[in-house]
């Protein structure tokens, strides 16, 4: 999946844009609720890859996203899904785009969506 396509979908689906906030880092972008809270369910990041273990060079593109405990184990066994990058490992994963099944990234967005929203 290309950014395009996953800012649209998000865009569509979960009607949030990107936030960029970080003047270092400005192609990295959250993806917020609305509201009070704000809390972040998703962000995107494109990463040296020699970061995540990757030999190749260029940028890797990550979407962080939540996921409850108990599946993170299962999913970092799939192919395009990583222990989170500048995350907590336990409640989240990475997942490289380029590699990892999109039915997978729309429906960990979804439950990330989920996860995140205030009570």
């Amino acid at each position: 999946m290309d950014k395009a396509t996953l800012l649209n979908g998000i865009a569509e689906r979960f009607d949030a844009e990107p936030q960029y906030l970080w003047a270092k880092f400005p192609e990295y972008a959250v993806f917020r609720h609305t509201g009070d809270k704000q809390k972040w369910f998703g962000a995107y990041m494109p990463v040296a890859a020699e970061k995540i273990g990757y030999k190749s060079g260029g940028n890797v593109a990550l979407l962080n996203v939540k996921c409850p405990p108990e599946m993170v184990g299962g999913l970092r066994r799939m192919q395009g899904v990583l222990p989170a990058y500048h995350m907590n490992k336990t409640h989240w994963v990475s997942l490289v785009l380029a590699e990892a099944d999109a039915d997978l990234v729309w429906e960990l967005l979804a439950q990330s969506f989920v996860l995140t929203k205030s009570r």
